[in-house]
């Protein structure tokens, strides 16, 4: 009987030895492990963290156990990707992190402070960058014949939904130019700019116009040309370019870097897309990527040991 008893001690002690090393580093509250996928520990802490990121993000539904299926995924999707050698390393999932903070018009430090005013640690996010970035690529480098649309089936889908695939689009050269107003200066100068900038485009003719004339002129700046077609403009933009004469420039706008302008050097009609079918063209795509994303997924979790604790 002492020996059964001190062997279920000894077998006790090592459980919460194998935890406590699990979780080591760890808050208390996170030493507990709540599943377990291919030997890989999700604990309650990481099951709190991503609530609370879900919950940031605005996710319809955040159960306890939906959060858990989302981990369960990612550690399989991860898992599956360096199957295939797919095994993003910490500088390209910082970078997507720091593309995310852009497009939120923070920097990736402002991003940090974000989370943690919530309570959520920025590895939390990462972590869910990567599983994504893994799949990403997983799904369109196995996959990449069945995900092809063809026009065919665009122009048949434009067509079914009663628009027109030959609707006309056009081809936009243009060269983007900034009157640079500095951070920090005074109130006027910006509506001095504004003004200026009013000025040049009665004058301004032509794009070697604006060459000439914001090549001459100091704090002003004249980019390289920019070539895109209408499918790729937003709809506000195309109808301000479609407006603007040829040589001219587009009305200022301000932003950060001072009063921006554009000059239209070209618009030429083209058939290589129109804003109807890259829109058509994009749906049929992520309805083909969702379709095969899920069913390749469960094939990976039914492959998996998943244990619940």
């Amino acid at each position: 009987m002492g020996t059964m008893i001190s062997g279920r001690i000894l077998q006790a002690t090592l459980a919460t030895a194998v935890t406590l090393f699990i979780c080591a580093g760890s808050p208390a509250r996170a030493q507990s492990v709540a599943v377990m996928v291919n030997g890989e520990p999700i604990t309650n802490f990481d099951i709190e963290q991503r609530t609370k990121l879900n919950a940031l993000s605005g996710a319809k539904t955040n159960s306890r156990q939906d959060v858990i299926d989302e981990l369960i995924n990612e550690k399989v999707k991860i898992k599956e990707g360096k199957k295939y050698s797919v095994d993003p390393g910490a500088s390209e999932v910082d970078g997507a992190f720091q593309n995310m903070s852009s497009r939120m018009r923070l920097t990736p430090d402002q991003l940090v402070q974000s989370l943690a005013s919530k309570g959520i640690r920025p590895d939390t996010l990462k972590s869910r960058l990567k599983a994504d970035m893994v799949w990403n690529a997983i799904v369109r480098g196995r996959f990449k014949q069945s995900l092809q649309v063809g026009e065919k089936e665009v122009d048949a889908a434009v067509q079914g939904a009663g628009g027109d695939a030959m609707t006309e689009a056009f081809e936009y050269q243009m060269r983007p130019v900034v009157l640079v107003v500095p951070r920090g200066a005074a109130s006027g100068m910006m509506e001095a700019r504004h003004k200026e900038a009013e000025g040049l485009r009665e004058r301004i003719q032509s794009c070697e116009d604006a060459n000439r004339t914001f090549k001459s002129m100091q704090n002003a700046t004249i980019r390289d040309t920019v070539v895109k077609t209408s499918a790729d403009l937003p709809p506000s933009l195309r109808e301000l370019l479609d407006k603007t004469p040829i040589g001219r420039l587009t009305p200022p706008e301000v932003t950060r870097q001072g009063v921006e302008m554009v000059a239209l050097c070209a618009r030429k009609p083209t058939k290589v897309d129109t804003p109807k079918k890259r829109e058509v063209r994009d749906k049929m795509f992520a309805d083909k990527f969702e379709a095969k994303s899920k069913s390749y997924l469960q094939e990976v979790r039914k492959a998996a040991m998943i244990e619940y604790r």
